[in-house]
This record gives C-alpha cells, structure tokens and sequence, in this order.
C-alpha cells in the first residue's frame, strides 16, 4: 500500500470590508494530498462584491513550505510569501464567480494551513484549521507484489528474479469522473478484484484522468482532487493486496485538438489527446509519483496512446516532437514530451518503473529507441498496444520493430484485444509474447460489447466473454 494518504486540511477564508459587512469573498484552501516531503493543494476563490478584471492571491508560508509548480494562476514565491496571479483566460471574476487553481510544494516537520490570505490586497480573517498528521503507513499484505526495477531488458524483483506482467486493464477512472457519473465504471471492490486475481492476473492496468486527480473546476467535487486521489489510493490497495503489480496510466488529458483523428473538439479531458499537455501533465505526474514514491511495486504509464504522427505528414517531427514535446505541427496547445514526464516523475525522487508508448497510439515502436528519453532511475519500459485492426499486427512487423526494442529494454503490451468477440488473434500475440518471456495485459475488465469495446468479462464476478476466455483460459495455464 502506497505510504501517501489524501489527506484533507481545509480553512475557508472570509475576506471581510472595513465596515464588517458580508464577505467581499471567499478563499477555499486545501491540501488534497500529501506524501514524505511534498503535498498538492487547491485554491477556490469566489467574489462576492463587484466584478473585477484581474486578481492577485497572496498568502505566506509557516512551515517552510515551497511551491515547487501551479496550475490556473501564475504562480510565485519570494521567502514565505506565495503570490498566485490571474492568467490572461480566467483573470475577469463577475460578481458570484469563482476560480480554482492549486499547486505542488514541497514541506517538512510540518505542513500548517497558511495563516492568512490578501486578495488584491484585502487582508482575510482566517480561522485555521492544522493539516491532519498522516497515518503511519500500514504494513505491506502478505499477497503484495514485489518492487520492480529493470535489469537489462527484464523486469525484476529485488531479488534480481524476473518478472512478467500478466494482466488485464480496468477502465473507468479516465471518464466517469470528467462525465459527471462517478469514479469507476462499475464495482472495485475486494470482491471484484478478487475476480480478476481468480483469472490469475498478476497486474492491473488503471487509466487516469488528469482533470480529476487535479481537481479542476470542471468537474464535480465528489469525483475529483482529495476524493478521486483517495479513489485511486484505495484501488492500488486493493490490487496489492492481491498480489497484483498496479500499472497507473494517464489516458486522457487537457488541450483541446480538432485535427486529423481528433477524439473530440473539447479543450477539456474527455476523451485520447495526441500528446500530454504541458499546462497540466507535468503536474500530475508529480502529484502521482509524490503519491506513490514509496511504493515501488506500481508502476507508471506516462500517456496512453500518443498520436502526434496524425497531425503532421513529418515522421521525424512526430517523433520530436514525442521526445520534447513544445511547439508541435499541427497540435494547437504547448506538449509536454516524454522526457519532461519522466523528469516530472523523477523530480519527486520516485524510482518506479515507467512505461513509455510510441507513435499511433503506441502501435509504433519502430523509432522508439533513438528517441527514447534519458532516465537517471534507469527504470525505464517500452509500452506497445496491438489490436487485430492496427497497422504493426503480425509477425513480420512484431519481429521487425518489436524484436529490436524487446532486445534491449523490457517491453509491455498494455493493450491487446480484438473487435471480433473471439481470441484467435490475442492467441497470435500472447504466442508471440510468451516465446520472448514478455507483458501483456488484456483491454478490458469492463462489461462492455466485446465486438466494440473489446469487452473481456460479461458479469464483475469474472465470467468472460467469448474474447476474454482466451485470456482467463491462458493466464490459468501460464500462472495456476
């Protein structure tokens, strides 16, 4: 279980007038997460007096505290004083408006609320509330998977003995939050990941939401920063608990993008982007490693399916553009790249395992060793996804562009299905897999149509599709 609990210290700020009337606003603080020596919080000002054109939130520090990087307001620290100013897109506050932004600092000895707030100079009365002391961490279950690191091309055990990951994706956690309808796409409870460790998984994909875990405006408090946090918290428990290795990845994300292959035309996360973004994605991955540095058994899928080659003819760009994300053809919002994702990770002082999937929706390896970033942990995987209806599906492309990778640095195939509701072509990939001792996880642990989500499970108690026996029947073979 990872050492990093959600917990939630809040104060909610009254900036009062001179002559003691109603507030003239309302400053919400909170620290949604906290780990050794870093937290997450979020700001919620509201304005209940006139409108006004640009805001200026000031507060100072008790504790020693450090912003480290924010999100929605641009954020600043000289000694103890923070200083968080508009951006140019949410600077105007009409009378009973509010605005959200939040940040990561790092703390020691104590992690105090701050002691007062000035908004455009108006000092707040502030009754306090300290941030509650996190629990000691619970001993690892008896059934919790190892720490893995990677040695060579092989994951490993602190032992040195080789690990495969053996598994299934459980989707849910990247849409039901930003749709309004809850966390998870039905039960994850003991029971239900109980059923998937019966199929003899030994890993369990969970895609992400940046949006939620940041807890931005958009999205229903219930399901979004400290509760979407301890959502998650709650679920990688689980899974260990199982023994099972929990691979956390980012499946959809901020920017908006209407090219070539375009999801959808939201700005906001709701549905694959072509890239991470760079105003949100290297806070979350210093939010999640922060969370989970301490538990080295998860791992880390830095961004689903990249798809940076639909928007531009340039195979070389794309790749870059992968790499080091910026400016990118035909991408409208700023990237962040694969190295400023692994940077974010280790900037925290995680040394998880991280995967790290190529061009057209990760079906692409072929150039992912040039390209591949620079890791000081050393810990670093290729992620493939294959489905009967991709480009790279046989074994002429697997042993051409595959073979090459899987020969110097572990490979996972974090999704694999097919749209047919039969297993003949997962049996080709778990072949060609097994024969080179390499991952793969199953798409998906939901009950969904297999001939259009591919669905592996028709009921959460584990009975499988007519795809997913090919799964349950082969994980029970390999792992029974």
């Amino acid at each position: 279980m990872a050492g990093a609990v959600a917990v939630v210290g809040s104060v909610v700020a009254p900036v009062v007038t001179a002559s003691g009337a109603a507030p003239a606003c309302t400053v919400e603080y909170s620290v949604t997460s906290q780990w050794g020596n870093g937290f997450q919080s979020a700001v919620k000002i509201t304005n209940n007096s006139a409108a006004v054109s640009g805001w200026t939130l000031t507060f100072d520090f008790a504790s020693g505290q450090k912003v480290t990087q924010g999100w929605n307001a641009k954020w600043s620290q000289s000694g103890t004083t923070v200083t968080a100013a508009n951006e140019s897109w949410n600077g105007s506050l009409a009378t009973g408006a509010s605005v959200s932004a939040g940040f990561l600092a790092s703390w020691s000895g104590s992690n105090a609320v701050p002691p007062a707030f000035k908004l455009n100079g108006t000092t707040c009365d502030v009754d306090s509330e300290p941030t509650p002391t996190p629990p000691p961490t619970e001993p690892p279950a008896s059934g919790s998977p190892p720490a893995l690191h990677v040695s060579g091309n092989k994951l490993v055990d602190a032992a040195g003995k080789a690990r495969r990951l053996l598994g299934v994706n459980r989707s849910g956690g990247e849409f039901m939050c930003v749709q309004g309808y809850g966390i998870f796409d039905g039960p994850v409870d003991d029971a239900a990941i109980k059923a998937i460790a019966d199929w003899k998984a030994n890993a369990i994909r969970i895609p992400l939401n940046e949006e939620c875990w940041l807890g931005l405006s958009n999205i229903k408090p219930e399901y979004a920063g400290a509760n979407y946090i301890k959502a998650v918290e709650d679920l990688v428990a689980r899974v260990e608990a199982h023994g099972m290795t929990p691979v956390l990845d980012l499946h959809w994300t901020y920017g908006q993008y209407t090219g070539n292959s375009a999801g959808c035309s939201d700005v906001h996360a709701t549905c694959q982007k072509p890239m991470p973004d760079a105003q949100y994605t290297p806070s979350f991955w210093s939010s999640v490693a922060g969370t989970f540095k301490d538990d080295q058994a998860v791992a880390f899928d830095l961004f689903n399916e990249p798809y940076p080659d639909r928007a531009t003819s340039s195979v070389t760009d794309a790749w870059k553009c992968w790499k080091d994300g910026g400016t990118c053809p035909g991408i409208g919002y700023e990237v962040a790249g694969m190295q400023d994702l692994v940077d974010a990770v280790r900037s925290t002082g995680a040394k998880n395992v991280i995967l790290a999937g190529g061009l057209a929706y990760s079906n692409d390896l072929s150039q992912w060793l040039t390209y591949r970033p620079s890791d000081p942990a050393g810990n670093l995987v290729a992620a493939y996804h294959v489905y009967n209806f991709n480009t790279c599906a046989g074994e002429t492309c697997w042993n051409s562009t595959l073979a090459p990778v899987a020969a110097q640095v572990p490979l996972v195939a974090g999704e694999t299905g097919e749209n047919t509701c039969s297993h003949g072509f997962v049996d080709q990939v778990m072949k060609w897999f097994d024969d080179r001792s390499l991952s793969y996880l199953g798409w998906t642990w939901n009950t969904w149509d297999c001939s259009s989500g591919p669905s592996l499970i028709s009921n959460y108690d584990g009975t499988p599709t007519s795809y997913g026996i090919g799964l349950r029947d082969h994980l029970r073979a390999l792992n029974g």
